[in-house]
């Protein structure tokens, strides 16, 4: 019943987190009261089917809660603390404050029950689409018929903004075409954006679009906690993915603001807030209002989660087989040090896209839980590991034509806690993951980015598949490792120190074929970022070159010295390391007493943090056999020898 005793402590409850997150936003004077007051309803039947342990955010039977519209931040933290997660009272009171537990946006690693960090728009959508995948390739590993140790939901709260986004096309449609069926997205249908009515800009039937897609869809009202914990209900037991439509009032108890595009981000008001207190028979006066009994029943989260977690522990005790213990514990607990890396000693040359494809298979071969895919370009990134079959039963994941996407997936994918993930594409296309990628590296998600096809070696595709200034681009992103290697040794040495550093790594890979160079090093070694592979002791020149143009660098060198100018090579793999080595390990590297010229077929303008003069690309290529392009834009040894002999 509408009106029943039960519905009206529901009301209660929403009420005060509505009230909560407009106190935060009004006490911060900046941030989005709307969306968190339209919701509060759905949160709090949400509250009564959420399996999660506040006391331990990490428990790996838990289901998972994406905020895919982060500016409703206020939201997230007002349940937090209300559920009994390490968020007090003091947190919410400094909202948006510098330093404080509860940022403008979810991040994380910063607020413990925040699964990932969101707030560009649509991402949240694709990264619960990974914690779905990732769920979905856990259970075949370690489930059985008589027991599942994996099997818990995927939530994701998302608006129109979100739906508008291409990346939420993009990343339903793949788990439409999976069946998903653990996926839950939950869209707040408040027909709002900054700019007014939704109408202005937009007029799709997203229950068409989500059918088209094979969804489940589930209309509802967003206020009738009848209705919403029905289409909850209705939702677990699907054998596909579910979206809930749910018709919501923006600023819902907004005293005059009710379903405004101006409660969307800036606060209520002082008079708005106490009037709508007043009217909903909160305490005008008080600030973070928070009767006993409200609390007491979000609080049985605490108590509940705390049982469930006890519960699928003793699961595991109870598992019919050792080996489902034992291959959840392999996923778990990944053995690195088990991987025979290829050795490719008695090559001449080699692509190093084809040698990173025989790595990741050795990594593959050896750790049952890395797992990846292409967006349709495996036969060109040699990113098929051999004969592990398709997903979710198998390893290789076929994401399509999905590039934005398959970077968000994938970020999820590796928060999940029992895969490692890689995915792969062109280099260019990379332009179509950046905002994902930033988001693995602000958050420090160990993400493995394989990038091939890295230069104007591409050829004959000419410009348009010419990547030019990707490389500047990835390298100015801080925390990320951009590694660029000469030959098959220096692509191994790259995948053993990715595989140790915590944040995201892109491999980025040549189609041509690559001498064999980097058998011995002078000082230095490959993991380091940078290093000598040629030193002379009264060297003049000092030549930096990654990737393709080591090579060349290295006869180049040959060049100089026959006109009587000795000249060190350094080989530059990842230049992000290579920054972060202490000044005694640069100035052994790059001789302070050497003009040093920097060679890479990209813009390279960064090499200038340690050149005198750079040899990059200025323009977008061409279309023509790559050894043609090396030559006109004067990637020879002889223009490289001649460049350098000029600084002197």
């Amino acid at each position: 019943m509408p009106n029943s005793p039960e519905n009206q402590m529901r009301r209660k409850m929403a009420n005060t987190i509505r009230f909560l997150a407009a106190d935060m936003v009004q006490g911060a004077n900046s941030g989005h009261p709307g969306a968190p007051m339209g919701l509060a309803d759905i949160a709090v039947v949400l509250s009564e089917h959420l399996r999660h342990n506040p006391a331990n955010p990490k428990w790996l039977g838990r289901d998972r809660l994406v905020f895919s519209g982060g500016h409703a931040s206020a939201l997230i933290y007002s349940l937090l603390h209300l559920w009994g997660y390490d968020v007090s009272l003091d947190d919410l009171k400094n909202f948006r404050q510098l330093d404080s537990k509860t940022p403008g946006h979810p991040e994380y690693g910063h607020t413990p029950g925040i699964e990932i960090t969101t707030g560009p728009l649509g991402q949240g959508i694709a990264n619960a689409v990974g914690f779905a995948m990732a769920q979905a390739y856990t259970a075949e590993q370690v489930n059985s018929e008589t027991c599942k140790l994996i099997d818990h939901k995927v939530y994701c709260l998302c608006g129109d903004g979100d739906l508008q986004e291409g990346i939420s096309y993009e990343a339903c449609a793949l788990a439409g075409h999976l069946g998903l069926k653990d996926l839950i997205l939950i869209y707040d249908s408040n027909s709002i954006t900054i700019e007014g009515d939704t109408s202005i800009a937009w007029s799709e039937d997203v229950s068409a679009r989500f059918s088209a897609q094979n969804w489940n869809v589930i209309n509802v009202n967003g206020h009738c906690y009848n209705e919403i914990d029905k289409a909850f209900n209705d939702a677990k037991s699907a054998d596909r993915p579910t979206i809930i439509i749910a018709d919501t009032i923006i600023g819902k108890c907004a005293e005059g603001l009710e379903g405004s595009h101006e409660t969307h981000g800036a606060p209520l008001g002082a008079d708005v807030i106490k009037s709508s207190k007043s009217k909903a028979g909160f305490n005008p006066d008080e600030s973070f209002e928070i009767a006993e009994d409200v609390l007491l029943r979000f609080r049985c989260a605490l108590e509940l989660g705390e049982m469930r977690e006890k519960e699928w522990i003793h699961s595991q005790k109870e598992a019919p087989l050792i080996e489902q213990n034992e291959a959840l514990r392999r996923l778990l607990e990944p053995n690195i040090s088990a991987i025979e890396f290829p050795d490719f000693s008695s090559e001449t040359a080699v692509a190093t896209r084809d040698s990173n494809g025989k790595i990741i298979n050795a990594i593959a071969k050896a750790v049952p839980s890395f797992i990846g895919g292409s967006a349709d370009l495996a036969p060109s990134n040699k990113s098929e590991l051999k004969d592990m079959g398709d997903f979710p039963k198998g390893r290789n994941i076929h994401f399509g034509i999905r590039e934005h996407s398959m970077a968000a997936i994938t970020n999820a994918m590796a928060l999940y806690g029992t895969v490692i993930p890689f995915n792969a594409t062109f280099f260019v296309f990379s332009d179509y993951m950046k905002p994902s990628a930033r988001i693995a590296a602000l958050s420090g998600i160990q993400n493995f980015f394989i990038w091939t096809h890295d230069s104007i070696g591409v050829g004959e595709d000419g410009p348009t598949h010419e990547p030019i200034e990707q490389l500047s681009q990835f390298r100015a992103l801080p925390n990320f490792y951009v590694w660029r290697p000469a030959d098959a040794h220096e692509n191994v040495e790259a995948w053993k120190s990715a595989l140790k550093i915590k944040a995201p790594s892109a491999f980025v890979l040549s189609r041509q074929k690559l001498p064999m160079i980097s058998g011995s090093s002078a000082y230095g070694s490959a993991g380091d970022g940078a290093y000598l592979l040629v030193e002379k002791s009264d060297a003049k020149v000092t030549l930096m070159a990654s990737g393709s143009e080591v090579g060349i660098a290295l006869d180049a060198a040959k060049a100089l010295e026959a006109k009587g100018i000795q000249a060190n090579v350094v080989s530059v793999p990842c230049l992000d390391l290579f920054n972060e080595q202490d000044n005694v390990y640069k100035e052994r590297v790059i001789n302070k007493d050497t003009k040093v010229l920097a060679i890479e077929a990209a813009n390279a303008s960064e090499y200038y943090r340690y050149a005198d003069d750079v040899l990059g690309m200025t323009g977008f290529g061409a279309s023509a056999p790559a050894d043609k392009l090396f030559v006109k834009f004067g990637f020879t040894a002889e223009n490289i020898a001649k460049r350098a002999a000029a600084l002197l």
